[in-house]
This record gives C-alpha cells, sequence and structure tokens, in this order.
C-alpha cells in the first residue's frame, strides 16, 4: 500500500508511465472522451472533486511543462484566473480544437466539476 502520494492506482499508473510530451486531460463532468483514450472517472457527485482540486494534486505527482485550454475558458473567470496564475506556459485553442486534441492524451481524468469550459490538457514535461 503506497504510504502518500497519488492514492489512485489508475492515476498513478498512467503517471508512472507519462513520457516527455505525452498529455494527460482534466475534464469538467460534460467533456466527451473519445473512443479508444482510457476514462478515469472520479467524479462522485456535482463539484466533487473539482476541476482545481484535481489540478493541484496533479502539479503535485506530474513534472508539467504546458497546459492547454480552451479560449472560451475566460468566461469561466475564477477556474481560468486560477490556471494562469498557476501555469506559466498555457496555450489556448478553441474548444472545438480542444476536444480533438484529447483523441491524443494517454487519459482523461474526469472530475465532478459542472462550470464551464473546465477541461485543460497536460503536457508532460521532464525532471531532467
Amino acid at each position: 500500500m503506497k504510504k502518500k502520494g497519488m492514492l489512485n492506482s489508475h492515476i498513478a499508473k498512467v503517471l508512472a508511465d507519462l513520457g516527455h510530451t505525452d498529455t494527460i486531460v482534466i475534464a469538467d463532468a460534460g467533456l466527451p472522451v473519445p473512443d479508444g483514450v482510457r476514462k478515469i472517472d472520479v467524479a462522485l457527485r456535482e463539484g466533487t472533486p473539482s476541476f482545481l482540486e484535481v489540478i493541484k494534486l496533479m502539479q503535485e505527482e506530474m513534472v508539467i511543462e504546458q497546459v492547454t485550454l480552451a479560449e472560451e475558458i475566460a468566461g469561466n473567470e475564477a477556474v481560468h484566473q486560477e490556471m494562469a496564475a498557476s501555469f506559466p506556459a498555457i496555450r489556448y485553442t478553441a474548444h472545438e480544437a480542444f476536444k480533438e486534441a484529447t483523441a491524443h492524451a494517454k487519459a482523461v481524468i474526469r472530475t465532478g466539476e459542472t462550470t464551464p469550459y473546465a477541461n485543460a490538457i497536460l503536457h508532460a514535461g521532464v525532471t531532467f
């Protein structure tokens, strides 16, 4: 049994298997998951866990080189401000292009978030 860190075995496995530039998507409760992409559903009920709560945990566990957000996240001011303050390297794309990019992710982690456009693609970096 792991003592600390990521206790979700499915997420821990994906993290351990990541290589440089591989991606993981942190998604709100409504983002469609493309066929063939692993979905790890951690949603318990509306709002739990929140998108930002999962993002913060991923920051503790993963080297994140860049984050991709949908341009439309600007309408979700609280989440957008927190993401901008937390990540120096953010790339923005249209929401439809964002959804297409999720097809290349190693996994989509579905949260209980129900605010609009609370989705992020985390690009893996390296420790060296």
